[in-house]
């Protein structure tokens, strides 16, 4: 031993990951405290070294596609390491797929909101089954027959891993088939067929480019009918326990997202239900992709927070030049602006699973905010999360570079969030569209920022420019990103005005929406107080 190891900051586990005030407050105030007991104890859990070390395995030992058994016989199965099904089998009893649906209880979906969020701090690739498992209801429900015969196995608080007939099972995960090399966003363009077969099912015939989550026991595909475009569900095992016809081709080498198996996949007259009506796929679809649209910002709030708390933590155990590095006045400014940008995130998505909460019991005025916020929140709130995590990562120096911080994990999953379910372009011209056809929705999402009028100089002042810029129609479709961008801007210092200390909503105003704002993090103003902000992102080790 040629050294004494000091100066280094201790492992972060043996926390309460749930110990979040922008978090606690929002659920608190969304109707769903009655969840507090669960969602701590999942903090709990999610802090500790067990569950940390099921993220590190499961991304450690990606999954494997075995096409073949030893005999010769086609089986397509995806094989994982059991910190995978240890992973899934958490969140499933803990409600974080399809369970709310089944709630009637207020609130049902933003609790759940709250421990996606919480439980995707251990592990963020296990949660695309569970997003998709939660959101597939939103489609099914267009046919009731088929929701009356999935929702009960969807929606059930078993993970019951394996391919058998979904009658065999105790619970059952749903993933999606949209994208086809051809076309990408623009599923029109898709080329897969279904063919009636004059028994209420159909054969479907083709290749998808990105299947998510292979190993699911059933799709939701898009493919060419009769009557046009159509969305229709597509079980992996047949009734009496054959495999369909869906032949997994390979497993995608991804950037980031590695526990996850995204494939793609080719049918051969791959049997299937249609779901809605013919020749309107997209819009029986499009309420699935709004579920999963909302955990994309979820996640990107998730990484968010797992960011800067690791952040934090490192600065506030590590010393240079005589003192801690959290003392340090340029750190103090890093910390407190990363810190900044994670509680409006956290804000913002906790009020949109509130909208989407209420919109599903039926509440009016809920959907149409949503609307326009909800394709506002999903380009910018996940188009900030990289630059997050990269500045987070630099925090903690060479030490947050190498793999055991897991900085490097959170800094390669952090695009993700802005390529599913529609990139960064294709979310801004979402929200062109909603402004352009749906005024209704852009004047329910300007009464959710007018709360907050007269409580802050700078947020009146930006409200005003963005009424004015919305005018201008002519040119909305080019200057899209920066309307996505501004408006976000606006409810998350609505939002903060309202329900945040004053010291963080002053320094989000200040730093935010000025007219020459878009300065790196580490930029904010002389003159604020940043103690109360960033104690904000302060994790206490049990």
């Amino acid at each position: 031993m040629t050294h004494e190891v000091f100066n280094q900051a201790p492992p972060l586990t043996g926390h309460d990951v749930s110990a979040d005030p922008a978090l606690l407050e929002g659920v608190a105030r969304e109707a769903a405290d009655w969840a507090l007991g669960g969602l701590r104890g999942l903090g709990t859990l999610a802090g500790s070294v067990k569950a940390q070390e099921w993220g590190r395995l499961a991304n450690e030992h990606p999954p494997v596609l075995r096409t073949h058994d030893r005999y010769g016989t086609r089986i397509d199965e995806v094989e994982f390491h059991p910190a995978w099904h240890e992973l899934l089998s958490v969140a499933v009893q803990n409600g974080l797929h399809a369970a709310p649906w089944a709630a009637a209880r207020p609130g049902a979906h933003v609790a759940r909101a709250a421990k996606f969020y919480v439980w995707s701090q251990v592990e963020a690739g296990h949660g695309c089954p569970i997003s998709m498992t939660y959101a597939s209801v939103a489609a099914l429900r267009h046919t009731p027959a088929l929701a009356a015969e999935w929702e009960p196995l969807l929606e059930s608080r078993t993970y019951d891993f394996g391919l058998r007939p979904a009658a065999a099972k105790r619970g059952v995960l749903a993933g999606m088939a949209m994208t086809e090399k051809q076309g990408g966003s623009d599923v029109r363009a898709n080329t897969t067929r279904a063919e009636p077969l004059g028994d209420g099912t159909y054969a479907v015939t083709g290749h998808k480019w990105f299947n998510s989550a292979p190993m699911c026991d059933v799709f939701l595909v898009l493919a060419q009918t009769p009557g046009g475009l159509s969305c229709l569900l597509l079980p992996r095992v047949l009734p009496d326990g054959s495999r369909n016809a869906m032949r997994i081709i390979r497993l995608k080498d991804k950037l980031g997202n590695r526990s996850n198996a995204s494939a793609e996949v080719e049918y051969e007259g791959a049997r299937a239900h249609l779901v809605g009506e013919e020749g309107r796929g997209v819009r029986t679809i499009i309420e699935m992709v709004n579920m999963t649209r909302l955990d994309c910002v979820i996640g990107s709030a998730s990484g968010m927070r797992l960011g800067v708390t690791q952040a934090v933590h490192h600065a506030r155990h590590r010393r240079a030049f005589g003192k801690a590095l959290a003392d340090q006045p340029l750190m103090r400014n890093v910390l407190a602006d990363l810190t900044l940008e994670s509680e409006a995130a956290t804000a913002l998505m906790i009020r949109l699973a509130g909208a989407a909460d209420r919109g599903i019991r039926g509440v009016t005025g809920e959907g149409a905010f949503r609307r326009t916020a909800l394709a506002a929140a999903k380009y910018w709130v996940c188009k900030r999360a990289p630059v997050h995590a990269a500045e987070s990562l630099e925090c903690l120096g060479g030490n947050g570079y190498v793999e055991e911080s897991a900085m490097p994990r959170l800094f390669r999953e952090s695009p993700l969030n802005g390529i599913w379910e529609g990139s960064g372009n294709v979310a801004a011209l979402d929200l062109v569209r909603s402004v352009v056809k749906e005024p209704h929705a852009v004047e329910a999402f300007f009464e959710e920022v007018d709360l907050a009028a007269g409580a802050d100089p700078h947020l009146d002042a930006a409200v005003d420019r963005a009424k004015k810029s919305l005018a201008d129609t002519a040119t909305l479709e080019c200057r899209a990103r920066r309307l996505a961008e501004d408006l976000t801007l606006l409810l998350q210092a609505s939002l903060l005005v309202r329900y945040s200390p004053a010291a963080v909503a002053d320094a989000f105003c200040a730093s935010r929406l000025t007219p020459d704002r878009g300065h790196a993090f580490g930029t904010l103003p002389t003159g604020l107080d940043l103690d109360p902000i960033i104690e904000r992102a302060t994790t206490e080790i049990a």
